[in-house]
């Protein structure tokens, strides 16, 4: 069996550190220095594997958003009805992973720095734009040509559910904001009827 390297070993231990860090923080105001002294490594090191800040959090980014997308396509594989695979996608929207304190920092200063950084406003676009083809998969068969729009609005309604949840200090947020997407999912449906 080939060797594992010490790359992605370290590699994970930097996005780790990353999203610890930034959590810690609550912003991205850390130093590559804090985040390769929490990995157990030198800055240099740090430096040698990703560049830079822009690119470790664009790396802790990446990770997380790969997490959540397992979540959705756990939650997808198990649903049998259109309906029902919108309602595990916004349930994986809400699930505890979304919602440790140190992911909702990195998700928050995720927006702010798609603003100025090219990789995470990349990172971001490709977010928004899968969410939306997974809504939309499961919409048309529902509302055929009123799915963009559904499709559109409900991610809206994700983002800024998310937002709101993540921000208040209701323990049971998550809950409630996916209860609250799933009946205005049913109104959409409902409404066009």
């Amino acid at each position: 069996m080939p060797k594992l390297g010490m790359e992605p070993i370290r590699r994970a231990a930097l996005v780790d550190a990353t999203i610890a860090e930034v959590g810690q923080a609550g912003s991205l105001d850390v130093t590559v220095g804090q985040i390769a002294r929490r990995a157990g490594m030198s800055s240099g090191l740090a430096h040698h594997y990703f560049g830079g800040k822009d690119q470790i959090f664009a790396a802790a980014m990446g990770h997380i958003l790969s997490m959540y997308g397992g979540a959705v396509r756990g939650a997808l594989a198990r649903a049998k009805t259109p309906r029902a695979r919108l309602d595990g996608i916004i349930r994986a929207s809400f699930d505890g992973d979304s919602f440790r304190p140190e992911v909702i920092s990195a998700w928050l200063n995720f927006y702010v720095q798609a603003q100025t950084s090219p990789d995470a406003r990349r990172l971001l676009h490709i977010y928004q734009a899968r969410l939306r083809s997974n809504l939309l998969h499961d919409l048309r068969p529902l509302l055929g040509v009123g799915a963009p729009d559904a499709a559109e609005n409900l991610a809206s309604l994700i983002d800024g559910h998310y937002l709101r949840a993540a921000l208040g200090n209701d323990p049971d947020a998550a809950e409630k904001a996916a209860d609250q997407l799933s009946a205005a999912l049913d109104s959409m449906l409902g409404a066009a009827r």
